[in-house]
């Protein structure tokens, strides 16, 4: 090895001091550091220059010097198979749980501490060093769980099947860890598993077998998870089990057999590729992979994989550019992902007639498809190369600092760590190797993979480079513009936008490869943009972006790597402003148009809650920034979608709102569990939940929300209530009385929601409709709701109740709001004091906000509009609703409406004649919203429709409009 750099020799200075100080200082540390031979000074040196991880192991406990020893440890490449019995050995004689939580820690640190030195120092192999990280893993779960196990046994009982016999907890590793690839500091993937349902016998009471597992799961993950003075065994990430975090924690056989068979998506067939049972039990383990066998290997040569790929690999370099990542050797072009991609196509496309390729080790699996002949015995060998090259370097990163990573460092003293410890000379030397290797990478994948969004088209004809790049004038472009067929108004807009596009252009901070893109940009997008019907304004939409993503290469070349992203960014920029100012403002979203089938294509209704776990699976569950900044990009996406369809076509007004409302909820309902996380990590749960899974939490939607018309740039008008009857504290290290936890929970629940990132905040919130408006709480028990609606309630807080629902919230509690709304409703009213009321709350409404000009009609406020109907409806439930409760059913106006014809309170062509109005002027003003116009038309629009609306309000509500 070469001789060690100044830089780290100065690190090796300074952290033997600290070592130093600390084994001097500690209890015992003084005869520690005076009995440490000369050999293992110089070992320590040069290992605390290499790895911060060590030196702060050491001072931590600094008996480590002398403990490791140098033929037991250090000299013994087999040491990992006796992980298991020094574990129980130390484990034998616990009293508690905190004793079982010291001893994991420690163990973890120590062999780690081992596996580090022989890498760094002694030559030992990236291999030898993922064996024996892995099967350190599987000690310590097992050692948890085993001990945690007999522990909930004597507390609750044992586990059994129908025969009375005992039943396990099948663990799960996926990933690395089910593969035995195991990083220095890489998260464990686990999913919890039992064979059979059933109950616990020999406890105090039964408990369901499914009960007792979660239970236990929890316990073992807290007891991996949690961070102690002694530090932490491992992050747990459970979000790969069967849907998610909205799933159970564990799930029987039959469970999980179900969930495959009907809901199991392509990511999770790549998933269950390294999916290994950690914990041999005999029978049911190969019950369990005979299980999940013929989901992850179809008998059927399966082609369609690769297209699946193609997408995953497409929201991999979507999540790079989004996250701004560079230099990652995981994520990033020819890096380890790609290679993953490369084994798992031929695994999954074949790997059902092919035992051979049902294998989770990558390099077992590179040279098995090798040995089918499926790709050369020269690209095995680069590829397995290239992986163990990255691999090893990932492994170091890690070990460095105990931190999971895979970018590559930027700061001197990693960079020259890195280079040392990889055999270089210099940095520049490392990085020429590591971007070779890369390569080689990506040439095999596109190879194999190709990419079928990057198909390019020809480029544009010479007239639009020389419109480009030479300096033209006004006066000298428009008649070069009317020549390629522009009429003169539309030459003159399109030159007149150039012109100004061109002189900001320049102040922008371009490098040399964003110019050069920008200039294989502009022709063809000149081009394109001229045969539009206004091409002037359409560039005035699209410099915005333009100039957006001008300092930023990779968005630039995405539009000139991919035709069919510029032409679908031309066609949605054409058709509509509000989706060129969302592109502009959030280019991230830019990603979204590689993809047309999709982009065109919102998934169903119900899928939007199981789409946002899977989008937030990539996200740290620790990080709540980043879970944040997830959030708001997941609507944004869906958004764009949702626009996209609407623009062309393939989705009416009603099923877009649908769509805007979904969404909705389930950013919602996900805002809630992460805020419960946040508080309950702190405070605990409130004591009378304690063995309850729900929260005793509910979200009430009102407005447009509630009433299932949501628009695009639409505020949440929510109200918060908890469960009646909820008494005393949390159960918590920092408890907190029942109301103020509450309180807290919603409070954070509104700083989710309203914290600017960048990509702007998830939903403005308008809390303007709980009980006593703005003076009143921010979360009320829910009889202190009802008292308040059927007390101290106005007629228009009525009125607003008529448009509301529970969209958050257990079932017992969603009866409890629907009793409460509809005994609210129903009450009996005097219909000429409530027409009254009603007549006017609209009068004082138009007054503050129909703004129109002379020869214009407000499509929600004028007389015959949108928010008249909406009144009339409401009038109709709060006055009628007591002799028709059906009124009460629905919170939207045209079920309110067709629910008034079954009962017999409205003609057939009455209720006709106001749907076809609503849907008529709610039409007119949602394509004016795409195209960010303010909702006022001519007065002579929509004559028929607005006489409609004024006839029914003379009829039923005696006025004259």
């Amino acid at each position: 090895m070469l001789d060690m750099p100044p830089l780290l020799l100065a690190q090796a200075d300074k952290q033997w001091a600290r070592f130093v100080e600390s084994a001097t200082s500690s209890q015992g540390g003084c005869e520690c550091a005076n009995h440490i031979s000369e050999s293992r000074r110089r070992a320590l040196y040069r290992l605390f220059a290499c790895s911060d991880f060590a030196a702060d192991s050491l001072c931590q406990q600094p008996e480590l010097a002398l403990d490791i020893d140098e033929v037991a440890d250090l000299a013994n490449s087999q040491r990992a198979h006796g992980y298991t019995s020094k574990l129980a050995e130390q484990l034998a004689d616990i009293r508690d749980q905190a004793d079982l939580l010291r001893i994991l820690r420690r163990f973890r640190r120590r062999e780690l501490l081992v596996i580090a030195w022989r890498e760094m120092l002694l030559g030992a192999k990236v291999e030898e060093s993922f064996e024996h990280i892995s099967a350190l893993a599987d000690a310590l779960i097992l050692a948890a769980y085993r001990w945690l196990y007999q522990s909930q046994c004597n507390e609750l009982g044992t586990p059994t099947d129908a025969d009375g016999q005992a039943v396990p907890m099948l663990i799960v590793g996926m990933g690395k860890l089910g593969g035995r690839e195991l990083n220095f500091s890489s998260d464990i993937d686990l999913i919890f598993t039992f064979p059979h349902n059933g109950v616990t016998q020999g406890g105090r009471r039964e408990l369901a077998n499914q009960q007792f597992f979660i239970r236990l799961g929890q316990k073992l993950v807290n007891a991996l998870h949690q961070t102690t003075i002694d530090g932490q065994v491992y992050r747990v990430d459970m979000r790969l089990r069967p849907f998610g975090e909205s799933g159970p924690l564990a799930m029987s056989f039959t469970g999980m057999e179900d969930y495959y068979q009907h809901h199991g998506r392509t990511w999770e067939r790549y998933a269950m590729v390294k999916a290994r049972v950690i914990n041999g039990e005999g029978e049911y383990s190969d019950q369990l992979r005979a299980m999940l066998r013929p989901f992850v290997f179809r008998r059927y040569i399966d082609f369609g994989v690769i297209d699946s790929l193609r997408q995953m690999k497409a929201m991999i370099a979507a999540e790079v550019r989004r996250k701004g990542l560079h230099d990652n050797i995981k994520l990033g072009a020819g890096g380890i992902r790609e290679i993953e991609f490369i084994a798992q196509v031929f695994q999954l496309i074949r790997g059902g007639r092919e035992p051979s390729l049902q294998v989770r080790h990558l390099p077992t699996a590179l040279a098995a498809i090798e040995a089918l002949g499926d790709i050369s015995a020269d690209d095995a060998k680069q590829l397995h190369q290239s992986y163990r090259l990255l691999r090893q370097v990932e492994n170091f990163l890690q070990a460095f600092d105990d931190q999971q990573t895979q970018t590559l460092p930027h700061d001197e003293l990693n960079c020259s760590r890195l280079a040392w410890l990889t055999g270089h000379a210099n940095w520049d030397g490392f990085y020429q190797q590591l971007r070779s290797a890369m390569s080689r990478v990506r040439q095999h994948f596109d190879g194999l993979i190709g990419d079928s969004t990057e198909a390019e088209e020809e480029g544009a004809a010479q007239v639009w480079f020389d419109v480009w790049q030479t300096e033209l004038d006004e006066a000298e472009l428009v008649p070069l513009l009317e020549e390629q067929g522009l009429d003169q108004d539309k030459a003159r807009r399109l030159a007149q936008a150039l012109q100004g596009f061109k002189d900001e252009c320049p102040r922008r901070a371009m490098g040399p490869q964003g110019r050069e893109a920008l200039d294989t940009l502009m022709p063809v997008l000149l081009e394109k943009i001229s045969l539009t019907e206004t091409p002037g304004m359409l560039f005035g939409r699209l410099q915005n972006l333009l100039l957006k993503v001008a300092t930023r290469t990779a968005y630039l070349q995405l539009l000139v790597e991919n035709a069919g992203a510029l032409t679908q960014l031309i066609r949605l920029c054409e058709a509509s402003s509000l989706i060129a100012e969302q592109l502009a403002q959030y280019p991230i979203l830019l990603d979204e148009l590689l993809v047309p089938h999709v982009l065109y294509n919102p998934i169903p209704l119900d899928g939007y809650k199981d789409d946002l776990r899977q989008f937030l699976l990539r996200v740290p569950e620790e990080d709540v920034e980043q879970q944040m900044e997830a959030l708001r990009q997941f609507k944004q996406i869906h958004l764009l979608r949702i626009a996209a369809a609407d623009i062309a076509g393939v989705m009416p007004l009603m099923k877009v709102s649908d769509h805007l409302t979904w969404l909705a909820e389930a950013i919602v309902e996900e805002v809630i569990n992460q805020a419960w996380t946040q508080i309950s990590a702190r405070h605990g749960v409130p004591t009378m939940l304690a063995d309850h899974t729900h929260h005793g939490f509910g979200v009430i939607a009102y407005g447009k929300l509630g009433g299932l018309e949501l628009a695009y740039s639409s505020d949440l008008d929510l109200v918060f209530v908890h469960q009646a009857g909820l008494t005393g504290q949390t159960n918590g290290k920092k408890p907190l009385d029942v109301r103020q936890f509450y309180l807290r929970l919603a409070q954070r629940i509104i700083h989710l929601f309203s914290t600017r990132t960048p990509s702007g905040v998830l939903y403005e919130l308008d809390m303007r409709l709980r009980p006593s408006g703005d003076s009143g709480l921010m979360v009320s028990p829910l009889d202190a709701y009802q008292a308040y609606l059927q007390g101290q309630a106005w007629t228009w807080e009525h009125q607003a109740l008529v448009r509301s629902r529970m969209i958050v919230g257990d079932q017992a509690l969603q009866d409890a709001f629907a009793k409460v709304r509809k005994d609210t409703l129903t009450c009996k009213r005097d219909k000429a004091a409530l027409a009254e009321d009603v007549i006017k709350m609209r009068e004082k409404m138009r007054s503050h906000l129909l703004k129109v000009r002379a020869g214009e009609f407000h499509l929600k406020q004028s007389v015959g509009g949108l928010v008249d109907i909406e009144f009339l409806t409401q009038y109709l439930v709060l006055a009628y609703g007591p002799d028709y409760p059906a009124l009460t059913r629905w919170s939207d106006n045209m079920r309110i409406l067709e629910v008034a014809v079954e009962v017999g309170l409205l003609e057939e062509d009455e209720a006709q004649r106001l749907k076809a109005a609503y849907s008529g002027l709610r039409n007119r003003g949602h394509r004016l919203s795409l195209s960010d116009q303010a909702g006022r038309v001519p007065d002579t629009e929509l004559l028929q429709e607005r006489q409609w609306v004024t006839n029914s309000w003379q009829k039923w509500l005696n006025i004259q409009l």
